[in-house]
């Protein structure tokens, strides 16, 4: 009997050990390794269309030219493997944010469009809805709105991601999933037929509207809208690193004994590569590596925490070189003062010279690259014109040309030219994205997975088997 017992039970034994005690053992023991296999803290953080192309770009936007290494960025200090995307059979191998979110929520594959539903539109449980029933506290943190696709497949279920209305009242209507939002989203929750944001008030939340008020949070929950609809680009926000700034905020408010599940969400690298505006992708990949620079030390002194960081998908097909050349130059966007779409705004405004491009732009560019400009000012009042001259039911057909939006589609060109850039499409990719983990079982998310991967990992350290 005694080579069936461990070295502790046999010392047991000498002293009258029975098979009782050592099955005793045994249970202990394996509640042990099963307490110790969960987590008390999960921040799941989902860089909207960040492919593996947009993290190595940043680590040479990020370079110090005057050295001689290239510095480590701490995405390079986390990777642990790739994931695949792809969504159901039926929506082909592209997939949207709305059925990568709800892969990476339920750890189920489903149709484009798709807010946690199924292919057959029946709701699926989320690890958020899974840890606020295991009594910890949940938040989402987004720079988009938060009834957005990512936000939204966390928190509510619908057959349609469009349905932003719907989606906003499910946030009271179908139970309160969350004890922390903050994001954008005013035009949903204050809205002339409904005003969600005094019924969140009614159900004992505190409402902000500006960054100032994260530093001086209430004990209570918490919705914070600081913007129409997403926020402004990182390098037009008042806070250019506001992802941080929220953040920290966040999992002070959501500490507790039991621990919390928290969605943080750099929505805007997406929509930065949906433009094909490489100068807002950096600026709002530089607000995603002091977030992670944050839950790095976060980590250090809470190690029952984990931070697992992945893309949805890849979006733009973004190229750190283009046009055959072998180089890449991104030093020029550490001049730009803001995001060429506000750089736009300020050339609409009048006939552009090539001091005053040169002011605007804060760099140095050739009378041609100023004509250039100029031109598509020109080109686009020649359509406007042209525009206000078609019949009512004709313009009703067409978009109303904008200076501003030809401005800016010039500028992100020169922009693109200047440090050879190069984008493959306005959408999305198929491509794999890089996982990212540290903390605790971070090894557990290791290797080449699927999305649905990581969310039944996470269900089981959240004790769900």
């Amino acid at each position: 009997m005694y080579k069936l017992l461990s070295a502790a039970c046999i010392t047991l034994a000498l002293s009258g050990c029975t098979a009782n005690d050592a099955q005793q053992l045994n249970t202990s023991t394996a509640k042990n390794a099963a307490a110790t296999n969960q987590v008390k803290n999960i921040i799941m953080v989902v860089a909207d269309g960040m492919g593996p192309a947009y993290t190595t770009a940043y680590r040479y936007y990020n370079d110090k030219p005057n050295t001689v290494a290239i510095e480590e960025t701490v995405f390079d200090r986390h990777l642990v493997g790739m994931a695949s995307t792809y969504p159901a059979r039926e929506s082909g191998y592209i997939t949207d944010s709305a059925a990568a979110a709800t892969a990476l929520a339920t750890g189920v594959k489903t149709y484009n469009g798709a807010i946690s539903v199924d292919t057959n539109k029946q709701p699926i449980e989320t690890v958020l809805q899974w840890a606020k029933q295991q009594g910890k506290k949940t938040g989402v943190v987004v720079t988009s709105q938060i009834n957005h696709a990512t936000p939204a497949s966390y928190l509510s279920h619908n057959e349609s991601r469009n349905n932003y209305n719907a989606i906003a009242d499910s946030y009271i209507d179908n139970g309160i999933k969350a004890d922390l939002y903050l994001g954008g989203g005013w035009q949903y929750f204050l809205r002339n037929d409904r005003n969600l944001v005094a019924e969140f008030k009614s159900n004992g939340f505190h409402y902000l509207d500006s960054y100032q008020g994260l530093t001086t949070l209430p004990q209570k929950p918490v919705l914070g809208l600081f913007a129409d609809v997403g926020l402004p680009w990182a390098m037009d926000d008042t806070n250019p690193l506001r992802l941080s700034a929220m953040t920290k905020a966040a999992v002070k408010q959501l500490d507790n004994e039991q621990g919390y599940f928290m969605l943080v969400e750099a929505s805007l690298v997406d929509w930065a590569g949906h433009a094909n505006d490489i100068a807002a992708v950096m600026s709002e990949m530089h607000d995603l590596a002091a977030t992670i620079t944050f839950l790095e030390d976060y980590v250090t002194k809470h190690p029952d925490t984990l931070v697992v960081l992945t893309a949805d998908h890849s979006t733009g097909g973004l190229t750190i070189a283009a046009n055959g050349k072998y180089e890449w130059n991104p030093s020029l966007l550490h001049q730009l003062k803001h995001s060429p779409e506000i750089l736009a705004e300020q050339l609409a405004k009048t006939d552009i010279t090539l001091a005053e491009a040169r002011q605007v732009l804060n760099f140095d560019i050739t009378k041609a690259e100023a004509q250039l400009l100029q031109q598509a000012r020109y080109q686009a009042l020649e359509q406007r014109a042209q525009y206000y001259q078609l019949s009512k039911a004709a313009q009703s057909k067409v978009k109303e040309p904008k200076l501003e939006q030809a401005l800016y589609t010039a500028i992100k060109s020169l922009i693109d030219k200047r440090t050879n850039t190069g984008w493959t499409t306005g959408g999305h990719t198929g491509i794999d994205v890089p996982v990212f983990a540290f903390g605790h079982a971070s090894e557990q998310f290791s290797g080449q997975v699927d999305n649905t991967d990581i969310a039944k990992t996470m269900f089981k350290l959240l004790g769900k088997h």
